[in-house]
């Protein structure tokens, strides 16, 4: 078997910071070079020129997705100093086949990316047919979001084309080894590596990975083990940013510090500190739920307290909010338990039984249903709707890793405002 190739996808924006993230991506063991999409309408040729210039015996690939003007397109490419530039599977035949002469005018290859082809099998028989040289089995990032695998679609593709096989999308050291076990010449790695805060590291991992890759069979996980995983390697704010800034209940005081909850809700309408309702809920509740509690919003009683925060342990409940008030909170805090609270007052209220259970409820300023995932941490509590959990629990482990990356920019010296270029990309 023949040594699997390593392409790094600089998928950002800023030139200067891939070139400093290629030389650790290649120090790590990294083989080719893409210019990705974002970084080719970012800075247009001129990566491509730099990069080539930064490495001149590396092959660079030019991700330009290419759909149109195929000529032109890899002309300028060529010329600019991409040694592969890519083109996109569904693009009309004509387009196919001018990129292909063009390349061997130019004395470049092309690399037809599969990303949301209808017939993926089918198309990539008629690219080979047309000439290309590389078929991509690519997976987008919104894809990803809700669950598709580019390992799935590689292991469709092998065997049916000669060619050789590249892999993209979401890829990580275990899942790129299963790339290569099912037929993978080469891996497409960007967000692991490029928003990696040890990129040569992240780099070596994948690098060991891919050449010796030995697959372990995983325990398959239940969809909601899947989501309560993600979420709890992220913190709210990266929530709130992967939803658009959406989501973030407001008011809220956490009274334990140091916790985190992540779970679906269990929702309580009850009124003035009337606690009959929300200590029934508790044993509705499976472990890992969160008790969402609207005291319509009543923050000189409580309908919470020490005992009823014992019973929620004894049953698994990973957290409870209050839109209101709790009491108690020294005891609470003894028992670093994760309460999320707008007051607290000695007061408690009597237990009447008004109110509903498992109803959608306001709760600091957003709508909860029965089944919304909570992400609650000291920053704040946010409310994600369960149609969409899964694909906010991966956006927001994409808003960690570019995090990561910049933090270890900031770490070695830099400020935000250079890393991030905020006077090139403040909207004009």
């Amino acid at each position: 078997m023949t040594r699997p190739t390593l392409q790094v996808a600089l998928d950002i924006l800023e030139l200067h910071r891939a070139r400093q993230i290629a030389r650790e991506a290649m120090a790590g063991g990294a083989d080719w070079i893409e210019v990705g999409t974002p970084l080719i309408k970012s800075e247009g040729m001129a990566a491509v020129r730099d990069l080539r210039e930064a490495f001149p015996r590396t092959e660079v690939v030019a991700d330009m997705k290419i759909a149109d003007t195929g000529t032109m397109e890899v002309e300028m490419a060529a010329k600019a100093g991409a040694s592969i530039v890519c083109v996109l599977g569904d693009a009309d035949d004509t387009v196919i086949a001018e990129c292909v002469r063009a390349a061997r005018l130019y004395g470049v290859r092309i690399m037809a990316d599969l990303i949301n082809v209808a017939d993926p099998v089918g198309r990539a028989r008629e690219l080979e047919s047309l000439g290309v040289d590389i078929i991509n089995a690519h997976v987008g990032i919104d894809q990803q979001m809700i669950g598709k695998s580019s390992v799935d679609l590689l292991r469709s593709l092998a065997g049916e084309v000669s060619l050789p096989l590249a892999v993209a999308g979401g890829l990580d050291a275990e899942t790129a080894a299963q790339a290569v076990a099912a037929g993978a010449d080469i891996v497409i790695v960007g967000g692991w590596i490029v928003r990696s805060g040890d990129v040569e590291g992240s780099a070596a991992r994948i690098r060991a990975a891919i050449d010796a890759p030995a697959i372990a069979p995983a325990k398959k996980k239940s969809l909601e083990e899947e989501i309560r995983s993600l979420f709890l390697q992220v913190s709210a704010p990266n929530v709130t940013d992967a939803m658009h800034r959406k989501g973030a209940m407001s008011g809220l005081i956490p009274l334990t510090f140091g916790v985190k909850a992540v779970g679906p809700a269990v929702t309580v309408q009850t009124f003035a500190g009337d606690w009959a309702k929300p200590v029934e809920a508790i044993d509705l509740c499976r472990p890992g739920d969160v008790l969402v509690i609207y005291n319509s919003a009543a923050t000189h009683v409580a309908p919470w307290g020490e005992l009823a925060t014992r019973s929620a342990i004894n049953r698994g409940i990973a957290g409870v909010i209050i839109d209101g008030a709790t009491r108690d909170v020294d005891d609470i805090r003894a028992l670093k338990y994760p309460l999320f609270a707008r007051a607290c007052v000695p007061n408690a209220g009597e237990p009447k039984g008004f109110g509903e259970i498992n109803a959608e409820i306001p709760c600091c300023g957003q709508q909860v249903r029965p089944g919304d995932w909570i992400v609650a941490d000291e920053s704040g509590v946010v409310v994600v709707p369960k149609e969409r959990a899964y694909e906010v629990a991966r956006r927001a482990l994409e808003v960690k890793k570019n995090e990561e990356r910049v933090r270890a920019e900031i770490e070695r010296g830099s400020t935000l405002s250079a890393v991030s270029e905020l006077y090139k990309w403040e909207k004009k």
